[in-house]
């Protein structure tokens, strides 16, 4: 799994263990907290990462575009891909130039707008807490250099090569997702397997339960 924006994966670690307990292996592969954020960068580090061994890849949100791009250059042990509450380009309605806004040293936005955007009714004591740890550990310029890099992505000509199945999971009150990206992921991946399922942005974090259901319950069912 590649996490979302925090890239620590401590926010799905719920997520994971209740993957294992429907009998799939499962780990997260950070990001790392330091130096370049952009995409391509990113892919770098990545790539000798990948398993050996048969796996599915998994991204989330912030890291859909780079799942996208490393399961478009067919390493030989991937089986599946994933894709949680992402997008193939930017996700908001803002011009690419917009980046640029972000690079200088703006405050991050207070913790409660960031959960009730990311969480919205489904926020609690415990997914504040542990969003307020997970981004305790990654320096707030890195999350601006991340969320900048979100405006400049385009992995649309990465979908067409994707070779193997492909599940796309969504939220269906996703309050973060531009909702034309979201479609704009369903028309460009139409043999893909599309759920939706109730649960704000942070689906994994949310519906726990119900996500770890959907995707090994398709991770079981794929070929081999």
């Amino acid at each position: 799994m590649l996490p979302g924006l925090d890239g620590t994966g401590q926010l799905s670690v719920a997520f994971l263990a209740a993957v294992r307990a429907h009998g799939v292996p499962t780990r997260a592969l950070a990001l790392p907290s330091n130096g370049p954020q952009d995409y391509a960068s990113l892919l770098q580090l990545l790539r000798p990462q990948l398993p050996s061994q048969p796996f599915v890849l998994l991204g989330e949100s912030f890291a859909g575009p780079l799942a996208m791009q490393l399961a478009a250059e067919a390493p030989p042990a991937l089986r599946g891909l994933a894709l949680c509450t992402t997008f193939a380009r930017r996700p908001l309605p803002v011009p690419a130039a917009g980046a640029a806004l972000l690079a200088p040293a703006w405050p991050m936005p207070p913790l409660l707008l960031l959960s009730q955007l990311l969480l919205g009714r489904w926020r609690s004591r415990q997914t504040l807490r542990e969003l307020r740890l997970a981004l305790a550990q990654v320096p707030a310029a890195t999350l601006r250099q991340r969320a900048a890099a979100t405006l400049r992505v385009d992995a649309r000509q990465a979908l067409p090569r994707i070779a193997v199945p492909t599940l796309c999971l969504q939220a269906r009150q996703d309050r973060l997702l531009w909702p034309p990206s979201v479609v704009e992921l369903q028309t460009l991946l139409p043999d893909a397997r599309h759920v939706t399922l109730e649960g704000p942005h942070f689906l994994l974090q949310a519906r726990t339960d119900a996500a770890a259901t959907v995707v090994s319950s398709w991770v079981r069912a794929l070929p081999g």
